[in-house]
């Protein structure tokens, strides 16, 4: 067969290394006995003359090295007359920064192709079965369905801040304001960055100064740029005023990359802080995350942590985010940091303490709504990735699950919280009248 590859990879990723693993993935195409075409180099954003360079080409297989928006290969993979296969490359465990998060690139393709109608083929592995790739069967998509539980109902008064637009190419963040209020009876309140990043800047000493103290608390905060992270924490205390003024329950933030080119200051650790204090706040401006988030709140009655699924193994799997979940999830004492790409204050970094988790998501994989509930067990182990990370035994198997995301078309922001909190979510489900997908199952 002719197989066109387009090569992913963003320059605010490990490129170095990026290239080692397109080389041997390189490698191993080259043996297939296929005829290979297109960039045999990285891809740092659209290319129509890529596009051009694969349109003769039996397969395409897009080829996810570093995490990246969706935008491009959707476009890609829907105009594609033929066969679409996606291989997504892992990386070690070893505390440092996700050099790569391609795990995570291939959950957020998933989830827009599923939107899109658009069947494909996937694989995740340094060394793979190029025959199941390119010729084995398609996803099957896979739904949920009625959970039978008892009824439970939610609060309907939820509002939520929308503040700055989602990023483009995350369709997973995408909603509707009326379909989320019929639904949820949630309200959202659209907000702006520079209306946000304005009120930070005019906050008085006084009202950052709680967060201040906050910070003090956290190792190596001293060796931190002291700008980045006055401007950090007066991120927090503007969102608190907010929380305060317009009484909302959860936020939703557009979190990169304005924060750090326009502004100046991670709103990462004021985030994490926020969470501590049960005003949940999610990523990339997604508020089905941040609604999800406020509901298992309730159902928990303790912080929760919106969390990117970033590595998959035969056993385990990895939730991590750059360094946003509460301090009393911490397993050691959390640390002050800076973000992994940026390079800029404040993130908090700690593994996730060892105990039973649950996580769930009010989902609207293949454009329907439905509840996404797994369980686990978060694992004893060193920190995975640099920010705030925990190796999760899921209850029904890391190999299932890892199907079942891709599957389900999921979106890649789930929120997890300690304890088993399944039996209640199925109820909640049932009030709002959604099927269940227990992941694995």
């Amino acid at each position: 067969m002719k197989i066109g590859i387009l090569p992913l990879g963003r320059p605010t990723f490990d490129l170095p290394y990026a290239k080692e693993k397109l080389a041997a993935m390189l490698a191993q195409l080259d043996v297939s006995g296929h005829e290979i075409i297109g960039s045999r180099s990285l891809l740092m954003g659209p290319d129509d003359a890529a596009l051009g360079a694969v349109a003769s080409a039996d397969v395409l297989l897009i080829l996810q090295v570093t995490f990246t928006d969706a935008a491009f290969t959707t476009r890609a993979a829907c105009d594609f007359p033929g066969r679409v296969a996606i291989w997504a490359v892992p990386e070690p465990r070893l505390g440092g920064r996700l050099r790569l998060n391609a795990y995570c690139g291939l959950n957020l393709l998933s989830h827009a192709l599923g939107l899109n109608d658009r069947r494909f083929t996937w694989a995740y592995g340094d060394n793979v079965d190029l025959d199941a790739l390119l010729t084995g069967p398609e996803v099957t998509p896979k739904r949920g369905v009625p959970s039978g539980a008892a009824a439970i109902a939610i609060r309907r008064d939820l509002h939520i801040a929308r503040i700055g637009e989602r990023p483009e190419g995350f369709d997973t963040c995408a909603y509707d304001k009326a379909a989320l209020a019929g639904l949820t009876g949630a309200k959202v309140t659209e907000l702006t960055l520079p209306d946000l990043f304005d009120r930070a800047r005019a906050l008085p000493d006084d009202a950052v100064a709680p967060y201040a103290t906050q910070a003090e608390t956290l190792g190596g905060v001293a060796e931190l740029d002291q700008g980045e992270l006055d401007r950090s924490l007066r991120l927090a205390g503007a969102l608190d005023q907010l929380r305060r003024e317009q009484r909302f329950d959860a936020m939703a933030i557009r979190c990169w990359p304005e924060t750090f080119t326009e502004y100046g200051g991670a709103v990462c650790g004021p985030v994490s802080m926020l969470g501590e204090a049960r005003t949940p706040c999610a990523c990339e401006a997604d508020v089905y995350g941040a609604v999800t988030q406020a509901i298992l709140q309730d159902v928990a009655d303790a912080p929760v942590f919106l969390a990117d699924l970033v590595d998959m193994d035969d056993e385990t799997g990895v939730v991590w985010h750059c360094g946003q979940a509460p301090a009393s999830m911490a397993a050691t004492a959390p640390g002050a940091t800076v973000h992994t790409n940026r390079k800029q204050a404040l993130l908090l970094e700690f593994p996730l303490k060892p105990g039973r988790v649950t996580l769930f998501r009010l989902s609207q994989a293949y454009g329907q709504p439905q509840a996404v509930i797994a369980t686990g067990e978060v694992l004893d182990r060193p920190m995975a990735f640099t920010g705030t990370s925990g190796v999760v035994r899921f209850d029904r198997g890391a190999t299932q699950v890892g199907a079942d995301v891709m599957a389900s078309g999921l979106e890649h922001h789930m929120a997890l919280a300690y304890g088993d909190h399944a039996d209640i979510l199925r109820g909640v489900a049932a009030g709002l009248d959604i099927p269940v997908l227990e992941l694995g199952a």
